[in-house]
């Protein structure tokens, strides 16, 4: 599975650490939004290239954004990060809206970088 984020939002790359420890058997792999691959998928799926304001979570030919994308993504880490994916059952207009509150409020509450994150050496391998 691939998790495509906003590589500046310091949001988005804290999230993507999180779930790097909390996912043993390295089943996510990652790429900024901003990257060719990014980029391409998003152009191809007709979503937003310029203001994308979700993480993907792309599962073989499906792909998932906002709240269901995150709830996909807790199911699969370790401990009891999973137990959130029951919210799946509040109407994803719900979830959604609360996600897209925080996405559109992330750079004035968590801050941007400059330019997308850098993996360190001994998790490259887990980005495209």
């Amino acid at each position: 599975m691939i998790i495509l984020f906003d590589g500046v939002c310091n949001l988005c790359s804290g999230t993507v650490n999180f779930i790097i420890d909390h996912d043993p058997s390295k089943k996510f792999r990652f790429a900024s939004l901003q990257s060719t691959f990014g980029e391409e998928f998003l152009k191809k799926h007709n979503l937003p290239v310029e203001s994308c304001d979700s993480f993907v979570l792309i599962d073989g030919e499906n792909y998932f954004i906002k709240s269901t994308a995150a709830l996909l993504v807790a199911r699969h880490l370790s401990g009891f990060w999973k137990c959130f994916y029951v919210c799946i059952l509040v109407p994803a207009v719900i979830r959604d809206f609360v996600y897209s509150y925080i996405a559109k409020n992330r750079y004035k509450w968590f801050g941007k970088r400059e330019s997308c994150r850098m993996p360190e050496k001994n998790i490259q391998d887990r980005f495209l």
